[in-house]
């Protein structure tokens, strides 16, 4: 058997081992994403892709097509694998995508990313989320096996390998994960050992040896390992005796900065073993304001979800304001819209966040008006909280102006649960079996009879001596959740925290034909006593995070309950008899029949905007079509990044001809062999300048004048002496036109879908002439 017989074989078992080097690298990435993201059925599906496409680019290599045919056949498969998975009920033979299958990925994006931004570590994926997971995975394995593989660069593997590994630790800080960082380790060793070994089989067979004691290559690797292994070990024993970098508070902060999770994903936050101060609070309300975050309205009996509604920006006054107290208040929520015969109070609440960093901020309700902020915020109108996709809470100092309706304990009674609140998703109750739910509810609310008292009647149910308030119960029995199986699991053992309280009592609404969400934020706060310019000072803790439940009345708003045993202060309204009270709010409507009865909790508006949840929302005429704008952008980014590479080899070949016209041989002769790379002739390393000049005036059309002027310079500038005369003038000065001469005569011998993939795709930017790459003709 001749060398080049044999080397093909030894190049292919060198792209295998390569090839699994590349597989053991992404694993030990993907490891810290467990502490992240639940494992499921996205892991399998991840792995699948990953193999698939592994397999599909070391085919491709072992055929000999090019590096641009290679990635083109991974990303085939990668779109074909996504739309079976996800995307089948839009596609051709479901399998092949369509554009009905392309319009659905944006939507079931935005969803995954929902996902992320509103959940705690670890999620649970669903099927957003695992869409978002595999495709990234995929991309990732394909960009790695190219890098790798193809362009023969591991050490930029690795930086994006490490970055990948660093992700989840960054989301979610803890100790050091010893075996993730070991098993990353031993697979960037092993990535980096396999590929130097690819380059010595890749290149030509090893001469004869010569007499004497045999080379010991094999040391330079059992270094290499050695001193890893050296690292490995330091890394592993003196990083745990490091001080632990914790998030640093503001000023008197006790702790590091807490987050919000506004997904119901509690359980794990309150179990915190450290109560840290996050909010300062100065109100002039009559009780301390709760504060809230979020709402939840959409439930699929499994988990409930936070709304997405359309947002305003905070600076811009809101529809409906007459000037008054919400002028200049940073509005975008507009006013409270509620019955004329209702009492509403104006009352004012100063929010310094300490030890919070969230991109939702704690308001009090209803809002109808923010000032002090720093950053971009919005206003959500539906809800009356407010937002940011790029500001933090933490060091942020504002007043929050709300409108509060007091309706009278009479008031309350003759009006119904439902009113002006669209018929949506706070209705919802999943189709499945809740005959537990339904019957405790109609025994709870059987004396009851109008919709208030029917509530009244289940939050003191909750609040009496049948229920207990533990944060453990509900771990030990495995119903740490919110969803169907769990609300009837704490009704039967009738042991749990405020999620469980909220999610039972809102569904149990829901059986009566009440519409009703779940509220996130904070309980109020503890007072310490002061009081500063009429305001009293309160602290909320991080142990104070809670959820609670609301229902709509007509002509009233949303009205918050408190079901949650031993927290809060029940909901309740006083009766018409009872004096007005005299507080420091200010009275806006005192109505036909003034009479005082806040509910503890001081929230019970309506929105002056109905509810638009995103699968929901109504169509705005005046906004922008996004849809198409995205489209657009999407086409023009992929049009510049198809040029790129053309522009870069572009840029190569000017400087190359420019270093020619200055005299530079080497430069003229390096243009001549990229031009062959890029057109799929071969370009061995050890061919001679005269052998290969010949091959290309023989075989391919290259002038013969033009090749031997580049050859003899070529010749000239690499074997004759130094003190050798240097050629005329004339013939220095025509090695660029020369050279373009040569290039411009393979273009033409080469077949038109050569030349196009030779300008979209060049391949000498990757492939080095005189590389084992180069040393046989590209297939077609």
């Amino acid at each position: 058997m001749s060398s080049l017989d044999g080397a093909w074989p030894r190049r292919s078992r060198a792209h295998l081992r390569l090839t699994l080097a590349v597989a053991a690298v992404i694993v030990a990435s993907a490891l810290p994403l467990a502490d992240v993201i639940a494992p499921g059925g996205w892991v399998a599906a991840a792995a699948v892709l990953t193999a698939a496409l592994l397999t599909a680019g070391h085919l491709a290599h072992a055929a000999r097509l090019p590096a641009l045919a290679a990635s083109g056949i991974q990303l085939a498969l990668w779109a074909l694998f996504l739309t079976a998975l996800f995307l089948s009920d839009t596609a051709l033979l479901w399998i092949i995508p369509t554009p009905e299958t392309v319009r659905a990925v944006p939507p079931l994006f935005t969803e995954g990313m929902t996902e992320i931004l509103v959940g705690s570590a670890p999620l649970d994926a669903g099927a957003p989320l695992s869409f978002l997971l595999v495709a990234a995975v995929g991309l990732f394995t394909i960009a790695l096996d190219h890098v790798v593989v193809t362009a023969r660069m591991p050490l930029l593997a690795v930086v994006g390998v490490v970055t990948v590994w660093l992700v989840p630790a960054i989301a979610v800080p803890s100790d050091m994960d010893v075996f993730s960082f070991a098993v990353l380790a031993v697979a960037v060793l092993f990535l980096l050992r396999t590929e130097t070994r690819a380059r010595e089989t890749a290149g030509p067979p090893p001469a004869a040896p010569r007499p004497g004691p045999p080379a010991r290559r094999a040391g330079v690797g059992a270094a290499a390992v050695g001193i890893g292994a050296i690292a490995v070990v330091v890394a592993i024993t003196v990083t745990p005796l490091l001080p632990t970098p914790t998030a640093r508070p503001a000023a008197g902060g006790l702790g590091a900065t807490m987050t919000i999770d506004p997904s119901l994903n509690l359980g794990h936050d309150l179990r915190q073993p450290v109560s840290v101060p996050v909010l300062n609070v100065r109100s002039n309300t009559p009780v301390p304001p709760y504060l809230r975050v979020a709402t939840l309205s959409s439930f699929d009996g499994a988990q409930w979800r936070p709304d997405r509604v359309r947002t305003l920006p905070l600076e811009a006054v809101g529809e409906g304001d007459d000037g008054g107290e919400g002028e200049g208040q940073g509005g975008g929520f507009g006013e409270v819209e509620v019955d004329e015969s209702l009492r509403v109070t104006a009352y004012r609440t100063t929010v310094e966040v300490t030890n919070l960093s969230s991109s939702w901020l704690p308001v009090a309700y209803p809002a109808v008006g923010v000032t002090g902020l720093d950053d971009a915020w919005e206003a959500m109108p539906y809800n009356r909280t407010v937002v940011s996709d790029s500001a933090t809470t933490q060091g942020q100092v504002y007043e929050v102006l709300t409108h509060l309706p007091r309706p009278t304990r009479e008031q309350i009674r003759a009006t119904t649960a439902g009113g002006t609140v669209l018929r949506d998703a706070t209705y919802d109750l999943p189709d499945v079996p809740m005959g537990i739910i339904t019957q405790t509810t109609l025994e709870v609310t059987a004396g009851a009879e109008t919709d208030y008292d029917k509530l009244v009647a289940l939050q003191s149910w909750f609040r009496g001596s049948d229920f207990t308030y533990s944060l453990r119960a509900p771990v030990q029995q495995g119903f740490d959740g919110s969803g169907i199986d769990a609300i009837e699991q704490f009704l039967l053992s009738r042991q749990g925290y405020c999620v469980h309280f909220a999610s039972a009592f809102a569904v149990m609404a829901r059986t009566l034909d009440m519409p009703s969400r779940i509220v996130v934020g904070y309980l109020p706060g503890t007072g310490n006593g002061e009081v500063v310019d009429g305001e009293t000072e309160y602290q909320v803790t991080s142990d104070q995070l809670h959820a609670w439940p609301e229902v709509h009345f007509a002509g009233v708003g949303w009205v918050p309950f408190e079901p949650t045993k031993s927290l809060g202060t029940p909901t309740s309204f006083l009766p018409e008899r009872v004096p007005t009270a005299d507080d420091a709010g200010e009275d806006l409507n005192a109505g036909p029949a003034p009479s005082t009865g806040a509910g503890p909790a001081l929230e019970a508006p309506e929105p002056s905007i109905a509810p638009q949840l995103d699968d929901q929302a109504v169509p705005d005429a005046a906004a922008p079509p996004l849809l198409t704008l995205s489209s657009a952008l999407i086409a023009l980014g992929v049009l510049v990044a198809l040029a790129i590479p053309a522009l870069v080899r572009e840029v190569v070949r000017r400087r190359r001809l420019a270093a020619a016209a200055a005299g530079d041989a080497a430069a003229a002769w390096l243009s001549v062999r990229e031009a062959a790379v890029d057109f799929g002739i071969a370009v061995p390393a050890a061919e001679s300048p005269r052998a290969f000049g010949e091959r290309l005036v023989a075989d391919h059309g290259a002038p013969a004048g033009a090749v031997s002027q580049l050859v003899e310079a070529i010749e000239r500038a690499s074997y004759a002496p130094a003190t050798a005369s240097a050629p005329a003038g004339a013939r220095r000065e025509g090695l660029a036109d020369a050279a373009a001469s040569v290039h411009s005569a393979l273009a033409a011998s080469t077949p038109r879908d050569r030349r196009v993939r030779a300008l979209l795709a060049p391949r000498s930017l990757i492939v080095r002439p005189g590389s084992a790459y180069a040393a046989e003709r590209a297939p077609v």
